[in-house]
């Protein structure tokens, strides 16, 4: 399996400073700063970031699921919701919210959930987080 590779780019203090990120791929780049972590300035965070690798694993987790169980899924579609929080004197990721929505034809909700259920354990980005409290709210769509 290949090695996954982003880069970042810090400059100046944590206040007045700035950075970059960018993805191996070249897929993405953006810019981030204390504006952009800690309140509403425009631009991107590394928690934004661990949401969309999670949300993106987790659908591919579950998909892969209920493909081995014979389903096909059409649509998955899933947010995370990661929240920073002051903790002492630092900041920790306390959280994490899964909202998943998917349109999988012959499965009732109590079996989706099951599988939504480990998809959220079973995720290499959900076992790499395993020290954050990771809720899931799964909804089966007709």
């Amino acid at each position: 399996m290949p090695v996954r590779k982003a880069e970042a780019v810090w400059e100046g203090t944590l206040k007045d400073g700035s950075g970059k990120v960018r993805l191996g791929s070249g897929a993405f780049e953006g810019t981030y700063s204390f504006g952009t972590r800690f309140e509403s300035s425009p631009g991107t965070n590394p928690e934004e970031l661990i949401g969309a690798a999670h949300a993106g694993c987790f659908s591919m987790a579950l998909s892969a699921a209920l493909s081995r169980a014979g389903l096909s899924p059409r649509r998955i579609a899933t947010t995370a919701d990661v929240a920073l929080e002051k903790v002492g004197e630092g900041f920790k990721i306390t959280g994490i919210v899964l909202r998943t929505s998917a349109e999988v034809p012959g499965i009732d909700e109590a079996k989706f959930r099951e599988f939504a259920e480990g998809a959220k354990k079973g995720c290499p980005v959900s076992q790499a987080l395993a020290g954050t409290d990771i809720k899931l709210e799964a909804t089966l769509k007709s």
